[in-house]
C-alpha cells in the first residue's frame, strides 16, 4: 500500500479514536464523581491518556511517512518505533498513578470508602463495549497498513477495555457489600496497563534492533524464490525489520554458464516477485552465485 494512502487511513482511525476517548473520558469522570467510584475515576484517567497517546501516534506516523532524504536515505519508518516507546512510557506512568491511588485509598481504611452508584456501573458497561469495538477497528487498520504505532494504539484500547472490566467487577462487588473491591479494582487496572505498556515497548525495541521477520513470512519468501525460473538453490536469506517495513537480502545459486544478462534476469524476477507479493518488503537485494550444472 502506498505511504500516502496508509497515512490517510491511519489519520482517519486516529481522529475516530480521539473522539471516542474524549467522550469516554468525560462520561467516566462524571460517572465516577457522581457515583463515588475511585475505580471509574481511574478508568477515566486511563481513557484520557489514550487521547494523549493517539496524538503521539499521529505525530509518529506523520514523520515516518515522509519520503527518504539525503540525511535519512533509508526512510523514516523507525520514527513509528520511537512513537511506540513514548506511548509505552506514558502508559506505564498512567498505570503507576492509578495503582498508587488505589493503594492509598485502601491504606486509608474501608470506613472512608464510599459505595459506588448505579451510574458508575452503567458507565463501565458502556466503556467495555466502546473500547473493545475500538480495539478491533484500530487493529484492522494497523494490519492493513502494517503500522506498529497504530497497533500499539489498538492494544491501548484493549487495555482500557480490560481496565473497564476490572472497574465493573470492583463496582459490582462494592455494591454487594465489599467496598474495598472498588479501589482494589484500580490496582488490577494498573497491572493490566503495565502489561500493555511492556508489550508495546518490547515490540518497538525489537523493530529497532534489526530483528528478523516471523517464520511464516520467511517461509513465504523462500517459496517465492524457488518458484522463479533459473533458481537452483537458496544459499542464504536474511531479513531485518525496519519500523513497519523490512529488508530482504537473498543469495541464490544459478547455472554458472549463463551470461550476465540471464543471471540479472533471475535476480530481477526474485526482487520483483517478493516486493509484489509481500507488501511489508521495503527493499530486496539479490545476489546470484554461479553453480556448476552437470549434464545428464
Amino acid at each position: 500500500m502506498e505511504t500516502k494512502e496508509s497515512k490517510i487511513i491511519a489519520m482517519h482511525i486516529s481522529h475516530v479514536s480521539i473522539v471516542a476517548n474524549v467522550f469516554l473520558s468525560v462520561m467516566k469522570m462524571i460517572a465516577g464523581v457522581i457515583g463515588h467510584s475511585s475505580a471509574m475515576i481511574s478508568d477515566a484517567v486511563h481513557s484520557l491518556s489514550d487521547v494523549l497517546s493517539t496524538f503521539v501516534v499521529m505525530i509518529g506516523i506523520h514523520i515516518s511517512s515522509k519520503a527518504s532524504d539525503a540525511e535519512h536515505q533509508y526512510g523514516h519508518e523507525r520514527f513509528e518505533c520511537v512513537a511506540s516507546i513514548i506511548l509505552a512510557t506514558m502508559l506505564g506512568l498512567t498505570g503507576a498513578g492509578i495503582g498508587y491511588s488505589g493503594i492509598k485509598t485502601i491504606l486509608g481504611g474501608t470506613g472512608n470508602i464510599e459505595v459506588p452508584g448505579m451510574l458508575a456501573l452503567a458507565a463501565a458497561l458502556v466503556s467495555i463495549l466502546v473500547k473493545e469495538g475500538m480495539f478491533w477497528y484500530t487493529k484492522a487498520g494497523a494490519d492493513k497498513i502494517r503500522s506498529g504505532a497504530l497497533m500499539a494504539d489498538a492494544w491501548h484500547h484493549r487495555s482500557d477495555a480490560m481496565s473497564s472490566i476490572g472497574s465493573l467487577i470492583g463496582i459490582f462487588a462494592a455494591r454487594m457489600g465489599f467496598p474495598i473491591f472498588d479501589p482494589l479494582a484500580s490496582i488490577v487496572i494498573c497491572l493490566f496497563i503495565f502489561k500493555a505498556a511492556y508489550d508495546i515497548y518490547k515490540d518497538a525495541v525489537n523493530k529497532m534492533v534489526d530483528s528478523s521477520v516471523d517464520d511464516d513470512t520467511l517461509e513465504e519468501i523462500k517459496e517465492l524464490i524457488m518458484e522463479q525460473e533459473g533458481v537452483i538453490a537458496i544459499d542464504d536469506v536474511r531479513t531485518r525489520v525496519f519500523g513497519s517495513k523490512y529488508y530482504v537480502d537473498v543469495e541464490v545459486s544459478a547455472d554458472g554458464d549463463q551470461n550476465l544478462w540471464e543471471a540479472h534476469a533471475i535476480a530481477q524476477a526474485i526482487h520483483d516477485k517478493i516486493e509484489e507479493k509481500l507488501t511489508g518488503a521495503k527493499h530486496v537485494m539479490v545476489h546470484v552465485n554461479p553453480c556448476h550444472v552437470t549434464s545428464g
